[in-house]
């Protein structure tokens, strides 16, 4: 069975340009779905990956209605391969049925890998240049310092633990938590 797969980000746009050259490349069935493809969960997409079968060929317009990044293809792609689908993109000249399509397909999947490595070393380095410069990752807290110590000082005077959540303004869980953190560095 060849499926048709045809996606448009808004109910705006026409699937008109998509939905004749699936025809024209004689598609049995045809998908459509209006929606982001930014979206993970695509009703329509999920209910079409769900209905293809070994030896079926699924035929898309172009490599990004199918999906927004290069990893979301790859691993797309990376499945119909194991499942023995096949895959067209009409306008990017891709056809995984063929030697050429193939050889595109495993560029494509280098390039996703690459770009997943290179995103995490842009990363790395960002975080050791932050702590470089004496910068620690996480929010900041609500109280200073000197602030909870205030609070832990009023609390072994005999302050109720309401009284202090007024008076610096800190909800019951925070005040709790300072209370742990000082009884664990004692």
């Amino acid at each position: 069975m060849i499926f048709g797969y045809a996606r448009t980000s808004t109910k705006k746009q026409s699937l008109d340009m998509q939905l004749d050259e699936l025809n024209r490349f004689g598609v049995d069935e045809i998908i459509t779905e209006q929606a982001s493809g930014a979206k993970k969960d695509r009703v329509e997409l999920n209910n079409l990956l769900g209905k293809l079968r070994k030896g079926d060929v699924l035929v898309v317009y172009k490599l990004d209605r199918l999906g927004r990044t290069m990893h979301q293809l790859v691993n797309l792609l990376n499945d119909f391969q194991e499942k023995g689908i096949e895959f067209v993109s009409i306008k990017d000249g891709i056809n995984t049925s063929t030697t050429m399509g193939r050889f595109l397909f495993n560029i494509f999947g280098a390039m996703a890998e690459m770009e997943r490595e290179v995103i995490n070393e842009r990363v790395v380095s960002g975080v050791e240049s932050a702590k470089a410069r004496g910068r620690l990752g996480g929010r900041k807290k609500a109280h200073t310092k000197e602030q909870i110590k205030g609070m832990l000082a009023m609390l072994e005077h005999g302050r109720s633990k309401k009284e202090v959540q007024e008076m610096f303004v800190v909800s019951r869980t925070t005040l709790y938590r300072y209370i742990k953190e000082n009884e664990e560095s004692i």
